[in-house]
């Protein structure tokens, strides 16, 4: 009996090595919460689906928590060439309701901008840890470069949401890396400047209408701002605890568009109240949280930098589709993390959390 005690233990060991319980545990406390709601919003088939993707997640999960981090960073610039390859491949396969954002490879629909959300912080961090940091002007044009061609890529689909993502998860990268904040106000003062051009040459007409949706959306309250409005109707009518799971009106009665997807936080926040919404939070906040802690743990540069950078991506996901949904941010859709329905976020969105746990256990010494 104790030899097979001693036998189950060491099994046990060698099948959560890697694993880092704490990030784990949110994880699945927040995969949980997102079924809920979308059997609420959307029923058993929605569920169902979702919940195989979140099985393939976590496989990619445990499967790259269990590799050396020296691997990991050397495979960097593979893995970053492979994961362009769809993302080149849409533009004559793809599929979308708006462009061309997906490739359908029959058993499931593949939107190849979520991928870039993994690689392109690796990527950057790859090429960073090469070079002495802070990083001076030519290492930043170069990182910029890394950054700016798969973002531009994204925006030609057109998909603006994820391609400022895809942007950010990069920049992260740089700021992390001791970025002089007179590089921030560059950028910033650059995307001012190209506002006009972007408005007259590049935004497609419902990116457009999006816009002006989020400075008036009483303007068209029955067309492009009925999103919006009956999303922010739905926080309201939740009050402190909401209206109970299954019980939300905006959701059922179908005023909520996209309510599995871009607005499945609203059905959250009309049925489990500010409550529910504080809890979620809370449980987004313990997920950034042990991957900041994680990254100040590091050893080396390349694992502090991406384990950081995907934690204050993940903030930037939250932070938008929060503020997209409450009406403080224009609606790009994007959806909310491991809440909304979503099959290649949701494995790209754990696959990068593994890498983040694979820096947690396996350290190498600094400077390696």
């Amino acid at each position: 009996m104790n030899d097979f005690l001693r036998w189950a233990s060491e099994m046990g060991g060698r099948l959560t090595r890697g694993v880092d319980w704490i990030l784990l545990l949110a994880l699945l406390t927040l995969m949980g919460i997102g079924l809920a709601v979308l059997h609420s919003a959307g029923g058993d088939r929605l569920v169902m689906a979702q919940a195989a993707r979140f099985g393939v997640g976590l496989l990619a999960m445990w499967g790259i928590a269990r590799l050396s981090i020296l691997r990991i960073r050397a495979w960097t610039p593979m893995i970053y060439a492979l994961s362009m390859l769809p993302l080149l491949a849409v533009f004559v396969l793809g599929t979308g309701k708006y462009g061309r954002q997906w490739l359908d490879l029959k058993f499931f629909y593949l939107q190849p901008a979520e991928l870039l959300k993994v690689s392109l912080p690796m990527m950057v961090a790859w090429y960073l840890h090469r070079v002495p940091l802070p990083p001076r002007v030519p290492v930043v044009l170069v990182a910029a470069l890394i950054i700016g061609l798969p973002t531009a890529l994204v925006m030609l689909q057109p998909d603006f949401g994820t391609a400022v993502l895809i942007a950010a998860s990069g920049a992260f990268v740089l700021l992390l890396a001791g970025l002089p904040w007179w590089w921030v106000g560059v950028g910033v003062g650059g995307v001012a400047a190209a506002a006009p051009v972007a408005w007259f040459w590049l935004l497609m007409p419902y990116q457009k209408d999006r816009i002006l949706m989020f400075l008036d959306p009483e303007s068209d309250a029955l067309g492009a701002g009925w999103n919006i409005i009956q999303s922010k109707i739905a926080i309201g009518s939740g009050g402190l605890g909401g209206k109970g799971w299954g019980l939300g009106s905006q959701s059922h009665l179908n005023f909520i568009p996209e309510q599995t997807t871009d607005f499945a936080f609203s059905v959250l926040s009309e049925e489990f109240g500010w409550i529910g919404v504080a809890i979620v939070l809370a449980l987004y906040l313990l997920v950034i949280g042990r991957c900041l802690w994680i990254a100040v743990q590091s050893r080396d540069s390349y694992s502090r930098l991406l384990a950081g950078a995907t934690g204050l991506a993940f903030f930037v996901y939250v932070l938008v589709n929060g503020g997209m949904i409450s009406g403080v941010m224009p609606v790009v859709g994007v959806p909310m993390p491991l809440i909304s329905y979503g099959g290649t976020s949701a494995v790209s969105l754990l696959a990068g959390f593994g890498l983040v746990m694979a820096v947690r256990a396996h350290r190498p010494v600094h400077g390696h």
